[in-house]
């Protein structure tokens, strides 16, 4: 049976992307993004729960990553959640699991150039204004052998607004 690794996640960078070029010329960023979820506790008073969330990007993204963000920057991200251990200077056992991005969206007003993967609001509005939807065919009741109006004779669907 197949399986499936996917993260989704939009939050917050909590620090600037920290990127490193390895030896082999592969770019790798490095940086935590916060996600928040408002709740309701027992008491009926609201809190927020706060998670951070450890994000790798290698090559182009991390190049991208480290033109496009900054700390504070909301981005969109998906990727598959991996694990990692390892032993430490001291000797002691360390895990940590991490967000291995393999494409992301800034949502900053400060990012112009459309290189992301989503259309822009600016996309969205050309899209609306060239394109028209003709209206939906009216469905028309079988012929009656009667001569008598039929009051249900035609039938008119809602018009999909939809662009697919």
């Amino acid at each position: 049976m197949p399986s499936l690794n996917k993260v989704t996640l939009i939050g917050h960078l909590g620090r600037d992307p920290e990127v490193r070029h390895l030896e082999n010329g592969a770019s790798v960023a490095k940086f935590s993004i916060a996600t928040t979820e408002a709740y309701k506790d027992k008491s009926d008073q609201w809190q927020e729960q706060t998670e951070w969330h450890d994000i790798i990007m290698w090559r182009l993204l991390a190049e991208r990553a480290e033109k496009q963000l900054k700390k504070g920057s909301l981005v969109y991200i998906e990727g598959k959640l991996t694990h990692r251990k390892w032993v430490d200077k001291e000797g002691n056992n360390r895990k940590n699991t991490e967000i291995v991005a393999q494409t992301f969206k800034s949502f900053d007003r400060r990012e112009s150039n459309n290189s992301g993967y989503f259309p822009s609001p600016t996309d969205e509005v050309a899209t609306s204004n060239n394109v028209t939807a003709a209206p939906a065919p009216k469905k028309q009741a079988a012929p009656q052998q009667t001569a008598a109006p039929q009051e249900d004779a035609v039938v008119e669907e809602p018009a999909d607004d939809l662009p697919f």
